[in-house]
Formats: structure tokens, C-alpha cells, sequence
């Protein structure tokens, strides 16, 4: 799969103009209906980590429900994390622009990584790290009553203080909770915005692998549901099921922490395994570019930070976000992850992975009812 890099479809196809087509359709100003959705006074995104579309599509029987709703992919952006996605659902912006750009990140100055999903002890301001306006935000300032629920263990996390802010955010342990509470929330107001999000299937896959027993097991689980949500809205309600990223099992691992010639001239090794960060030493970024392409030869997309931005990765970038993105840039598109045993342990013992751009990871669903 060398050749071209597949640029996430931003601005047409993608998970951040998901969020600006949903505020659009519930008639908050200032953003555009790209996707085409329905004009109604609540929408509900139920947003279900790690349900790729291809995925979904090769496990019918499991998901009965959602594989009956009407659907099409998009494409989650780059890297296709947690982390990424859930920014550019919670900002409708793509990633070059809010800066999020993967699990882990340089902090510009300080010669560290800054793990965005779970912070750094108060070190790193949230609000000042990703400071753009979230759609939350918007949709209260335009009298649109604006929910998110997901688990209370998420609740005040630096994350969550980056990318739900604006919304009133709502603590459910357990489906159960999370239906009765999004009835709740759909019918506060005249109008209502309410996100959903549920993790377990992504969990389920980075340990077991996706397709595994388990994961279909759990999957059956979140198809469920779905339904009983569907079962819930009022008249008047659009409901959109998607996901943050989709995943594939890379059973060829390469250890930079074993393999010292990939650390050479390093000075941080960032993102993930299947979309790798890599910040070099003051003048090493030749020297590393081309090391890593040897290794890597025939198994990633190797690039520069400038050659990643001019490709369409990122979407447009922010130019006070440059230093987040790596040197250079490698991706994995073959049977390929880039771990590191030592410095992220728990990462290299994960069965299921993603971030990269090829379909099984990049693109992710987007299903549709009314009532």
C-alpha cells in the first residue's frame, strides 16, 4: 500500500463535520450542513469507541440493530485515536486546527510527552492546551441544551476538561444508566444536543483483538444498546451512531527499544504504535528520516512533518501547533506496529491497535434514524 498517503476526507466525509452538521441541522449559526442531515430540535450522537466500519460490516450477525439502520463511513482523521476523535467531535474542527494530535504529544519547550488521555497531574493546562471553542459550548450559547454522558471515572479528568467543556456533563456507569439518562437529557429544552460515549468494545479489542470472541460478544452488547436508545427518543429526534476509530490486530511488531538504531538521534518517540511521533535532536531529522524508512521499508508511510501537512493529514494546521507534530512521521500500513517495551509498556502488550490511515482503522460508521 505504498504510493500516496489516503488523506482523511476533511471539510466532506469526516467526524468533525459530524459535529458541525449536527449543530447546523439543530440551528446553532456559524457552521456549514456538509453531511446533509435532517433539520429536527434534538439529535443524539451515540458515539461507541473503537466500532470501525469495516468492522461492523464484517459482523452483521452480531449487530443486528445497528447494521439495519442506513449508514455510510467517514473518516475518523489522523492519527485515528481516542484521543484525535473525540477532539474533533467535541470542537468540529480537524486536528491540525485544535491540536490534539495524538495519545501522546510533545509539549513545545519542555521536552516531555504529554499523555492526553490521562494528563499529567496538573502540569499541563487543559483549557490552555486545546483552546478552541467546543461545539458545547456553541450549542449552550444558542439556547441549545448540551449533554455529555459517559463514566463518571471521566468526569474532571484533564481530557475531558479539554474537550467537554460547555457541556453539562452527565455520569453513567453503566448502559443502563446511560439510556435512562439520555432520555433525560433529549428531553430538557426546546432544543437538545446530547453526546453519548461508551468505551468498553475499544478495551475489549486492545486486549483480546478485534474480531476475537470477546469483541463480538461485546459488540452484541453495545448493538443493544443502541436499540434500547433508539427505543427512547422523542418525536422530533435524529440519532447518529458512530465511532472514534475502527482497528486491526498487527501481529509484526518492531521495538524501538530494542532496535537502537531507530533511537538514534530521538529525542522523544510519541503518538502510538500504529502512528508514530517521532521529535529528533537538533539537526537529526535527515539522519532519522532515512533510518526509519530502511527499517520500515514496505511496511509504513514514512514522512516529514512537512511533507505529512502538505499530503492533508492534519487538515489545516494551526502554525502555533507546528511543534506538536512529529519530525517525522511513520505509519504503518502494512501488518506493522512500532512499539516501544520499555518506555510504554502497556501499549506493546495490546493485541488490537490503530492510528493509521489505512480503511480498517481510519474509517468509522455513520448510522442514522429520526423519530
Amino acid at each position: 500500500m505504498s504510493g500516496v498517503v489516503p488523506a482523511p476526507r476533511y471539510g466532506e466525509a469526516a467526524l468533525a463535520d459530524l459535529s458541525a452538521s449536527v449543530l447546523a441541522s439543530l440551528g446553532v449559526p456559524g457552521g456549514a450542513n456538509v453531511l446533509g442531515l435532517p433539520e429536527l430540535p434534538r439529535a443524539c450522537v451515540l458515539l461507541i469507541d473503537g466500532m470501525g466500519w469495516e468492522l461492523l460490516r464484517e459482523h452483521p450477525g452480531d449487530a443486528p440493530f445497528l447494521s439495519s439502520l442506513a449508514g455510510r463511513p467517514l473518516t475518523a482523521g489522523f492519527p485515528a485515536t481516542t484521543v484525535t476523535s473525540l477532539s474533533s467531535l467535541a470542537t468540529g474542527l480537524p486536528p491540525g486546527a485544535h491540536g490534539m494530535l495524538g495519545t501522546l504529544v510533545s509539549v513545545p519547550g519542555e521536552g516531555r510527552l504529554l499523555n492526553c488521555l490521562r494528563w499529567d497531574d496538573g502540569r499541563t493546562d487543559p483549557q490552555a492546551f486545546q483552546s478552541r471553542e467546543t461545539v458545547y459550548s456553541r450549542a449552550e450559547a444558542a439556547g441549545v441544551a448540551s449533554s455529555y454522558l459517559a463514566s463518571g471515572a471521566y468526569m474532571g479528568t484533564g481530557f475531558n476538561q479539554a474537550i467537554t467543556r460547555g457541556a453539562r456533563y452527565v455520569p453513567a456507569d453503566s448502559m443502563g444508566q446511560l439510556v435512562a439518562r439520555a432520555e433525560e437529557a433529549l428531553r430538557e429544552g426546546e432544543r437538545a444536543h446530547v453526546t453519548v460515549y461508551h468505551s468498553d468494545l475499544d478495551t475489549t479489542g486492545h486486549m483480546f483483538g478485534s474480531g476475537s470472541k470477546a469483541w463480538r460478544y461485546q459488540l452484541r452488547f453495545v448493538d443493544l444498546l443502541a436499540e434500547r436508545i433508539a427505543e427512547i427518543l422523542p418525536p422530533g429526534t435524529a440519532l447518529y451512531v458512530t465511532a472514534d476509530h475502527g482497528m486491526s490486530n498487527p501481529a509484526d511488531k518492531v521495538d524501538a527499544d530494542t532496535r537502537t538504531e531507530l533511537r538514534e538521534g530521538v529525542a522523544l518517540l510519541g503518538g502510538e504504535p500504529r502512528a508514530r511521533h517521532v521529535y529528533t535532536e537538533p539537526g537529526a531529522a535527515g539522519d532519522v528520516l532515512a533510518c526509519w524508512s530502511e527499517v520500515l521499508d514496505g511496511k509504513a508511510w514514512i514522512m516529514t512533518r512537512e511533507q505529512a501537512i502538505e499530503e492533508g493529514c492534519f487538515g489545516g494546521v494551526d502554525p502555533a501547533l507546528l511543534p506538536r507534530i512529529g519530525d517525522v512521521i511513520a505509519v504503518p500500513y502494512g501488518d506493522l506496529a512500532v512499539i516501544a517495551s520499555r518506555e510504554h509498556p502497556i501499549e506493546a502488550l495490546m493485541v488490537g491497535m490503530h492510528g493509521s490511515l489505512v480503511p480498517e482503522e481510519q474509517l468509522v460508521p455513520l448510522l442514522e434514524m429520526t423519530r
